[in-house]
């Protein structure tokens, strides 16, 4: 028996998301008279507490923590079964605890929101705490130090964590996990440079270096030199505010032209990161959140080559000639405006297509 064309099974499963999209609808449609709460919008409510006495509180904050633990269960599994395969440099001899349960207590520490070693430290050796840690993670027989945490991390291979963690993503995704926090049908990813440190010695040949004012000396306005890091992440920024890291690149001192004494910046690296992503997640619908540094020829070109969509900031100041072309086309153009209420905000926009720009 032959099988059905391609044709018609999309046009069943066509029809098979417009059902459901019918009955998401209703469902919505009838939440009111269920006495369910309405859709969260884009700001936080102005209101008091909703609940009411002790009891209310601690049942929704025990359903949160349940929920939590359901999100752990299905997915710390499959995260530490991957760290696991991560060689392990240190001593066999002197090892008390495994570098997944090392893994996993440095997870907790940033889901945890810990600001520091210390901090963390202080706050989950505490007996409540580790009672209740245990109770959600048996495979934690004891807290470990952070100190032997940080010291596993700094001969570890730290790629491989970043290819646990990329592997994971592939997973969800080819789970449709996210398929209804997509923005026309494309995943919003969101590339930014940050600074995580600085000192004012140099500590590793990768540094870049700046010159920063001084105080003073002798009535003569001096520098100093200053040595940090600095990193392009690219993350998943969803629509409902989940924002999942993806990439990082980070800049490096060797990576600069020493000829020319210019060093490595966020464009350079931003080519780096986009050829790792375009390797990675080849056929990946994708949306680029980029700010204001971004709009240039070179990256658009890169943009249209990789088949990706982007959203770039463009200040007042930056491509004269596009704003001259905006303020011209967008006076004919009258029909491509947009108003609408998100929250307590009055929305316009305004936009003008096939603009050349090079």
């Amino acid at each position: 028996m032959s099988q059905p064309s391609r044709a018609v099974r999309r046009r069943e499963w066509r029809e098979q998301q417009r059902a459901r999209k019918r009955e998401g609808k209703k469902r919505r449609q009838g939440q009111p008279a269920c006495g369910l709460g309405s859709r969260a919008r884009g700001t936080i409510r102005n209101g008091k507490s909703e609940w009411k006495t002790v009891e209310e509180e601690r049942d929704a904050r025990q359903e949160a923590v349940e929920e939590q633990i359901k999100v752990y269960r299905a997915v710390l599994p499959t995260l530490l079964k991957r760290l696991r395969k991560i060689r392990d440099p240190r001593n066999p001899k002197t090892i008390k605890h495994k570098s997944t349960v090392l893994m996993l207590y440095g997870l907790l520490a940033f889901v945890f929101q810990m600001s520091s070693r210390r901090e963390a430290n202080r706050q989950m050796s505490q007996p409540m705490f580790e009672e209740n840690l245990r109770r959600m993670f048996p495979e934690l027989e004891s807290t470990p130090h952070q100190d032997t945490l940080n010291r596993l991390l700094a001969v570890i291979e730290v790629e491989q964590i970043q290819e646990a963690l990329v592997e994971l993503m592939q997973r969800f995704i080819r789970q449709k996990k996210f398929y209804r926090y997509l923005v026309s049908k494309r995943y919003p990813l969101a590339i930014d440079g940050t600074q995580k440190m600085v000192r004012e010695g140099c500590w590793a040949e990768e540094c870049l270096e700046r010159q920063v004012p001084s105080p003073e000396a002798e009535g003569k306005a001096a520098t100093r030199w200053q040595y940090y890091v600095y990193v392009l992440e690219a993350s998943l920024a969803f629509a409902n505010g989940m924002t999942l890291p993806l990439f990082s690149e980070f800049l490096s001192y060797r990576e600069g032209d020493q000829e020319t004494n210019k060093q490595d910046c966020e464009l350079k690296a931003f080519s780096r990161l986009a050829a790792r992503i375009k390797e990675r997640f080849p056929r990946l619908p994708i949306m680029l959140l980029l700010d204001g540094l971004y709009p240039n020829g070179p990256i658009l070109e890169l943009c249209r080559r990789y088949r990706w969509q982007f959203m770039i900031v463009l200040q007042d100041g930056s491509l004269p000639s596009v704003w001259e072309e905006v303020e011209g086309l967008g006076k004919l153009q009258r029909q491509n405006h947009l108003e609408q209420n998100w929250g307590n905000r009055r929305q316009h926009f305004q936009w003008v297509n096939e603009i050349e720009y090079r």
